[in-house]
């Protein structure tokens, strides 16, 4: 029976009463709900009004508000985004002039302007003025600071209460979610009284938290000190109030009010007052539950602290401090013990108001020790495992009775196990099909300057991108630079969102300055970012390009996937306007360098992602064409991501080795996959996306669970710490929210973290979830070291990263993993990255023991069984949840799976699915499928080998590789025994068979009409399917400007034509193989020859010391893959390798030998063929 039977998702903004789940961006949407509910109460006629500008960890703030519109409508709260935080701040002073119009509809406006840290600084200017002329009696100004104190996704970490410290401006700071409510109606309730704007301090690690919140236990009443009588002018808004030293005197009695109003109406706690106490604590914001969490991992309690003489007072505003309070904390104390993260704000102002108190002074310590030694950090975030250490030594040398220093080592971090996967990391990427793939490169010779945006993912990228400003000021540094280098010109990348926020002053900026800069203003018609949002004003690539011509920037160009849609435009750009194909983008780069002063290239391509989402609503046009790459003639050279820089370009593993594949459920359309130079692309149109399906179906599924024992759920008096890790865009966070949502649904008191950073571009994501039997057991959000009871790895990289092994604790943790190897941005630029998962898994085995670490491969099964590969983190969910270690009820983990609303019934599924596997192993792998690839034997890698060549030949042609191999392997056998494995024999089997199948015009031919790749389009496609091909024939391909081949498409008839072709094999190497003459066929056929001859040479040398080297030398065909000039550069990448190989063991050089029988790499004239480089 569910504790909260009734709950829905609307109840985090419609309920008055009870208990809800509140996101902290969800608290800052209800918070002017809830003061327009309260207005109306009260007989006041108000509005509201939002602005500012998002950013994390404020990102989503915008979206969420729209989202709530129609509740924002209903309570007369409007929200207008502005196009940079100066300006929002601007518009909040209007508000504020309200009340002193004559002609005003309402009575006041309330109101919040938001920003990140960043942002606060920007706004400056705006915000001293706001302050300082003064808020209105029935409106009032939270300004909501989102400060990231961690730099989790900022450019450096930023604390903003500082900052508004010197602008006399007051500072709330609330240490959780269930706190934002109080505290924003106490900042609009203080405004009100004091005409001062009212900073509301919202840190990364809670504003981005999730947890249970009791609505009846939020204050609504804040009556004004009775014993206050304000200064004759008054301390609000009004008109005229010319500038004057009155401002500032007025900034110095509106503090005097917020005082008078904190001394009657205090957002601080006593936590306990301790009346003959001799020690203080003083705790703030966030660091007052991480104390709270050190001193339940020391088995202490406030108690036992107030016995042994120690009184505990929490901030709740940051500044002012109130004095009397102060004075009532410090009596009778000889040492104040502060606890905050960051610089010491609290501190520092207690020790301003001690320093000249009369009578005995406490001794007041924090960031440093009596001694002047580093105590409590002021860098980087503060955590329980950071507190503990310092506090338990305090507590220590202060309270020999209550001494806990060896409780600390449960806050140490745990030894990571060191090994090959340390080298893997799961970066953020360009989505799929992302402008920025294109866009961002830069010709050889020059460099380009990073910015704010996507586009900065460019740095981690190999594309000469270098630097990092602020916001708005892109490019306006070189003028400095250019003058003290040598380097003559930059390229400066500028998203379309900073450009309108700010950056088209930059550009103003280097024409005066005369810089030679070329500023390439990425359009992608989208704040991406930071969600999708649409911009804030109208923009579009004709009037940037109209603003940059009346700046003065010398030349112009637009480059675009679609140059089309501008034909007939001309007349709505400058004159003398360009417009360019993006394959063009290299030679107008070019071209623009050399041109004196400052240039634009205006780069015009939707957002992948907003394409997707757009396309989704059927408000973008979705190209009837698909990319498929024919498995049998891919090389796996990786040509095609180096090209496309694309995630969608995946590996996949075959018999052959490994090849690529196009993701078709995350491809977004971008095509440029195609320029890879290869034959094995082809696109198809008239085709939809066959719906796989899987081999079990529901009622099969009811009927193999209904008598699955239920676990024990049952929730200990501790908190449990559920850590879930995986990659962005593939359901981590709402696994989590899953499960806080059932816990919730429990009767529990739970919350969630989701730590995503650039996460939505495919980076990681970490999901904290804690939830215990009361919210007093529930301190911070955060898992903190050794703490976690469960990971539950839905991917391998994160899950085994240092992030996430931090909180595991050997005897405690137990870890769940999926075994799928979901690829990283390496293998987009590296076609032989490994991300050696063995490695990978052995990190987790060693951090939580070889009995609690259990792992199996979800994704294979959820595709296998389910037909669809999305739910497969659902899928582990319900394998920890069967294995009891998800301690939450099987009805409520239901409930939260249809709340959530999103594919219901394959959710359920798939939570079942994995509750079968963890329970019933054997019948689930009976009813799957065997996988598509498995690693060979040597037996049934060698008579695959023998299968394939004598389809590309003939059988005399698969016994010259036969006899070969067999020499092989008796010579091995000899040297190593029979029980060892044959690496060589291996190698030489590998290696000889891919020589030996050459794919020349016949074979490719072949492999397109031997019926594979038919089948293999229709498993993925269904429709009337038309197909293109992508290739450059004999004799009719043309060059670049690079001097490579230029694709022409050909249509469904080419297949016909290569099953003329595909006979033509008996031709192969005699009078009459017309494409065997070239350079290139020359060489492969060869080699074919000459690879013999080294291996009769290495194995009359072969000896047991000299194994390793003889096996590297004879694998190292594996390597050499491609087609034309790739083959090319792979072969010269195998002749270094040769080379010393080679020498040591008194062999012909045959791969360097054969690199001098080609021509140099472009001459393509020899490459002729097939083989293709896409063109438009």
């Amino acid at each position: 029976m569910l504790a909260r039977p009734d709950y829905t998702l609307s109840d985090a903004f419609e309920a008055e009463h009870g208990v809800v789940f509140l996101t902290g961006i969800q608290a800052l949407v209800r918070l002017p709900l809830m003061q327009a509910r309260l207005d109306r109460e009260r007989g006041l006629n108000t509005a509201g009004f939002i602005s500012g500008y998002r950013g994390s960890p404020l990102g989503g703030y915008d979206i969420a508000l729209g989202k709530a519109q129609k509740q924002l409508d209903a309570a007369g709260i409007a929200f207008q985004p502005a196009i940079n935080e100066e300006l929002g701040g601007t518009a909040v002073l209007g508000s504020q002039q309200v009340e002193t119009d004559d002609q005003r509809t309402v009575d006041g406006v309330f109101a919040i302007w938001y920003g990140k840290g960043p942002g606060v600084d920007r706004a400056g200017d705006a915000l001293k003025h706001g302050n300082a002329y003064g808020a209105s009696p029935h409106g009032g100004v939270l300004a909501v600071l989102g400060d990231d104190h961690g730099c989790v996704s900022s450019s450096m970490p930023h604390q903003s209460d500082l900052t508004l410290k010197a602008w006399h401006m007051p500072v709330i700071h609330p240490g959780n979610v269930a706190e934002y409510l109080e505290f924003g109606l106490y900042g609009w309730a203080l405004s009100r009284f004091s005409g001062n704007w009212v900073g509301f301090k919202a840190i990364s690690e809670v504003v981005e938290s999730g947890m249970t919140v009791d609505l009846d236990a939020v204050r609504h009443d804040f009556p004004p000190p009775a014993d206050y009588t304000p200064p004759a002018g008054g301390l609000h808004y009004r008109w005229p109030d010319l500038p004057s030293l009155a401002l500032e005197a007025r900034l110095a009695d509106k503090l005097d009010a917020v005082r008078a109003f904190a001394r009657v109406n205090s957002i601080d706690r006593w936590i306990r007052a301790t009346p003959d106490a001799t020690l203080g604590i003083v705790t703030v914001g966030k660091a007052h539950f991480d104390f709270l969490e050190v001193l339940r991992r020391l088995e202490l309690t406030l108690d036992d602290l107030a016995e042994a003489g120690i009184r505990l007072y929490k901030v709740g505003l940051v500044f002012p401090l109130e004095p009397t309070r102060i004075d009532t904390l410090v009596e009778g104390l000889d040492e104040v013990l502060v606890i905050e993260e960051k610089a010491p704000v609290v501190e520092e102002q207690i020790q301003t108001l001690l320093f000249n108190r009369p009578g005995a002074r406490p001794r007041v310590i924090g960031k440093h020790d009596t001694d002047g030694a580093p105590l409590l950090s002021a860098l980087g975030e503060l955590r329980p495992s950071r507190i503990m250490p310092a506090f338990a030594r305090w507590l220590a040398d202060h309270r020999p009775a209550l001494d806990r220093l060896s409780h600390v080592c449960d806050f140490t971090a745990p030894e990571v196990l060191s090994n090959a996967g340390d080298a893997v990391r799961r970066l953020p990427y360009f989505c799929s099909g992302c402008p920025h793939n294109s866009s961002t490169k830069v010709p050889e010779g020059s460099v380009a300057q990073a910015g704010i945006g996507c586009h900065f993912m460019a740095s981690w990228m190999d594309r000469q991108t270098t630097g990092l400003i602020q916001m708005g000021g892109e490019g306006a540094d070189w003028s400095a630079h250019a003058r003290f280098t040598r380097r003559p010109h930059v390229f400066q990348n500028l998203g379309d969102g900073t450009y309108f926020h700010s950056g088209s002053l930059a550009i103003r900026q280097a024409i005066a300055a005369h810089a030679n800069i070329t500023y390439k203003i990425l359009y992608n018609d989208a704040v991406a970012m930071t969600g999708g949002q649409a911009h804030d004003g109208v923009i579009s690539v004709e009037r940037i390009a109209r603003q940059v011509e009346a700046e003065g920037v010398k030349r112009l160009a637009v480059v675009s996937d679609e140059p089309e849609k501008y034909d007939g435009a001309g007349a709505l750009f400058p004159p003398g306007t360009s417009f360019h194909h993006r394959s063009e983008m290299d030679a107008v780069q070019r071209t623009l360098r050399e041109i004196e002063g400052v240039t634009a290239l205006i780069y015009d391509q939707t957002c992948a992602a907003e394409k997707r989402r757009r396309r989704k609503k059927n408000a973008f046009p979705d190209p009837d064409r698909r990319i498929f790459i024919n498995p049998e003639v891919c090389e796996g050279c990786g040509d095609c991501g180096t090209q496309s820089n694309c995630l969608s370009v995946i590996p996949l593993e075959t018999p052959l080795g490994r090849k690529r594949q196009i993701e078709q459920s995350s491809c977004n359309k971008d095509f440029s996959c195609v320029q890879g130079f290869c034959p094995s692309f082809v696109s198809v149109a008239g085709a939809t996306l066959r719906k796989r399906v899987g081999k079990l179906d529901a009622a099969t599924l009811a009927h193999l669970i209904h008598d699955l024992p239920v676990p024990h759920t049952h929730l200990d008096d501790a908190p449990y710490d559920l850590l879930i890790t995986g990659v962005g865009g593939t359901g981590v966070v709402t696994v989590g929210a899953l499960v806080s949502m059932a816990a919730h649904l429990d009767g529990l008191a739970s919350s969630q973290l989701d730590f995503m950073g650039f996460a939505q571009k495919g980076g990681a994501v970490l999901a904290f979830i804690r939830w215990a039997k009361t919210p007093e057991l529930l301190n911070q959000v955060r898992i903190d070291t050794q703490q976690a009871d469960l990971l539950l790895a839905c991917d391998l990289v994160v899950g085994a990263s240092a992030e996430a092994l931090q909180t595991v604790r050997h005897g405690r943790t137990r870890i769940i993993a999926s075994e799928h190897q979901n690829p990283t941005d390496r293998f987009v630029r590296d076609p032989n990255a490994e991300l050696h998962a063995d490695a990978l898994l052995d990190k987790l085995r060693f951090a939580a023991g070889d009995d609690a670490m259990e792992s199996i491969d979800a994704y294979d099964l959820a595709l296998r069984l389910l037909g669809d590969a999305i739910g497969a983190n659902i899928l582990l969910l319900g394998y920890a949840w069967q294995r009891g270690r998800v301690p939450v009820s099987l009805t409520a983990l239901e409930r939260a799976i249809a709340l959530n609303g999103v594919a219901v019934d394959s959710n359920r599924m798939a939570f079942h699915l994995g509750r079968l596997a963890a329970e019933k192993p054997d019948a689930v792998l009976e009813l799957a499928e065997e996988p598509a690839h498995k690693t060979l034997t040597l037996d049934a890698l060698i008579a695959h080998r023998v299968a394939h060549l004598t389809a590309y030949q003939d059988a005399a042609y698969a016994d010259r590789y036969t006899t070969r191999v067999d020499q092989v392997r008796r010579a091995e056998t000899a040297l190593v025994g029979t029980d060892a494995p044959l690496r060589l024999t291996e190698a030489v089997a590998f290696g000889y068979a891919k020589l030996l199948a050459y794919k020349d015009e016949y074979e490719v031919a072949r492999l397109y009409t031997d019926g594979r790749f038919m089948d293999a389009l229709r498993d993925t496609f269904e429709g009337d399917l038309k197909l293109s091909f992508h290739m450059a024939p004999p004799l009719l391909a043309k060059v670049d400007a690079a001097g490579r081949l230029i694709k022409r498409d050909f249509g469904p008839w080419l297949m016909r034509a290569m099953a003329w072709l595909a006979r033509g094999k008996r031709l192969r190497g005699g009078l009459f193989d017309l494409f065997g003459r070239t350079a290139e066929r020359r060489m492969e056929r060869e080699l074919t020859h000459t690879y013999a001859e080294l291996i009769d040479a290495l194995l009359k040398r072969l000896t047991a010391e000299n194994l390793d080297k003889v096996i590297a030398l004879a694998d190292l065909p594996r390597q050499l893959r491609g087609f034309g000039h790739v083959k090319h550069a792979n072969l010269q990448a195998v002749a270094m390798r040769e080379a010393p190989l080679a020498k040591a063991l008194g062999v012909p050089a045959i791969f360097a030998e054969a690199l001098k029988k080609l021509p140099h790499t472009t001459d393509t004239a020899a490459f002729k063929g097939i083989p293709v480089v896409a063109g438009k």
